[in-house]
């Protein structure tokens, strides 16, 4: 295998819900907004080049049954993240407007990490289902042969005994 796939295997994998997906998402990005206002200046690049494994790593530490909620916690975690960095001034209305301006301007970072996250969501969902009908289609083979299709006795007669279609008895 490559190197790089052993390196992704040894990661741990939490399974987070959708709730705790979102908060992971939001809080890292939040701290990657202040550290990157602290030591860069408000670098867009490196937010923008961090976001992605964080939108990664959502997909793929959230809970199978909540993989619907990884594309959409991404995107929000990016605007909670870019209001460290947006630099607005003059009070509430300034901050909200250098907010707003800040996801117009970087849209492409932001439709980038939630493309990753609903691809890797994708390809979870799409696994999941082809291994549970690997586990119902090789229980229900079986089943086949066994003689378990065939009709009761009885099964396909209508009330007063008579069959339930011209031609076609049960099987006894």
């Amino acid at each position: 295998m490559p190197p790089v796939v052993l390196a992704l295997r040894r990661l741990p994998a939490p399974r987070l819900t959708g709730l705790g997906a979102g908060l992971f998402a939001a809080a890292v990005m939040l701290v990657i907004g202040f550290l990157d206002r602290l030591i860069l200046d408000g670098s867009p690049l490196v937010f923008g080049l961090l976001f992605l494994p964080v939108s990664a790593l959502t997909a793929l530490w959230v809970r199978t049954a909540d993989l619907v909620t990884a594309p959409i916690s991404v995107p929000i975690a990016f605007a909670v993240g870019v209001i460290p960095i947006a630099g607005g001034t003059g009070g509430l209305g300034g901050q909200a407007m250098a907010v707003v301006t800040a996801l117009a301007v970087h849209a492409g970072w932001l439709y980038g990490g939630t493309l990753v996250a609903g691809l890797i969501t994708s390809v979870r969902k799409v696994r999941d289902m082809g291994r549970r009908q690997q586990i119902g289609g090789g229980a229900g083979a079986g089943a086949v042969g066994s003689g378990a299709g065939r009709t009761a006795p009885g099964a396909g007669e209508k009330a007063g005994g008579r069959p339930a279609a011209p031609g076609r008895r049960p099987v006894a």
